[in-house]
């Protein structure tokens, strides 16, 4: 089969990985029907010695009530050394997530460590993604345009908003290679969930056992819900507990 035609926007080299491994449906529908999502899915990081929670009040998403679950597409980018003045006289942009959006599936997440108060992608980016498949993308930096990105239903969670453009300013040094995202290691194919509170990024090897682990902590609080529901006092509730307890 011959190899994927790429955009040329960045070196071959630079592309860690064409293409990884996604996730069966019943995984993905599997993290999505829980309810408090994020919050779930923390704690059974937590209990697992796993690191891998940014808060919404660090990457925050541009249209709330977005839920997303699926495989990160993940791309680096860094400060130009040139002046902005000079690439945007020659037109000469070095950003090129393009090149994510290019080797996208459907259902995957875009996930950039990028720089902040400048724009590592705007409306048309957006949109190309959408078209795409994307789900939505993590910007650990600044993004535009979310007027448009709305408009279209794609979320998107930024550190920053900024109308100052990245296309002079930015220049993508690594697609689907690891990356760091508000301190945390990401890598292709690791499994993005976020909602309003927060974000989590499982490690690919770890998917299984943190869905199973979500689950059992999801019934049991399921029964501390009934038990409130029920008029349990509270002190009785203080000392009742229907979480699984967690054998490592």
């Amino acid at each position: 089969m011959s190899e994927k035609r790429l955009t040329g926007k960045v070196p071959r080299e630079a592309i860690a990985m064409l293409d990884f491994p996604r996730y069966s449906s019943e995984i993905i529908e599997g993290f999505r029907s829980m309810g408090d999502l994020t919050g779930t899915v923390s704690d059974a990081l937590d209990e697992l010695g796993l690191h891998g929670v940014v808060p919404a009040s660090v990457l925050k998403p541009t249209i709330a009530g977005s839920r997303i679950v699926g495989p990160a597409l993940t791309l680096r980018n860094i400060e130009q050394r040139t002046q902005p003045y000079k690439g945007a006289i020659d037109r000469a942009s070095k950003l090129a997530e393009i090149e994510a959006h290019n080797l996208a599936k459907p259902g995957d997440v875009l996930v950039i460590e990028g720089i902040d108060g400048i724009s590592n992608m705007g409306g048309i980016s957006a949109t190309i993604a959408k078209r795409q498949g994307e789900i939505g993308a993590i910007v650990d930096g600044g993004v535009r345009d979310v007027e448009q990105s709305r408009s279209i239903g794609f979320p998107v969670w930024s550190k920053s908003v900024s109308p100052i453009t990245g296309k002079w300013r930015i220049q993508t040094v690594s697609v689907n290679a690891p990356i760091r995202i508000a301190g945390v290691q990401v890598r292709a194919g690791d499994l993005v969930i976020a909602d309003d509170t927060g974000l989590c990024f499982i490690p690919a090897e770890s998917v299984a056992a943190v869905l199973k682990r979500v689950r059992e902590i999801v019934s049991g609080e399921a029964l501390r819900y009934a038990d409130i529901k029920a008029g349990v006092p509270v002190p009785d509730l203080a000392n009742r507990t229907h979480v699984y307890k967690f054998n490592p």
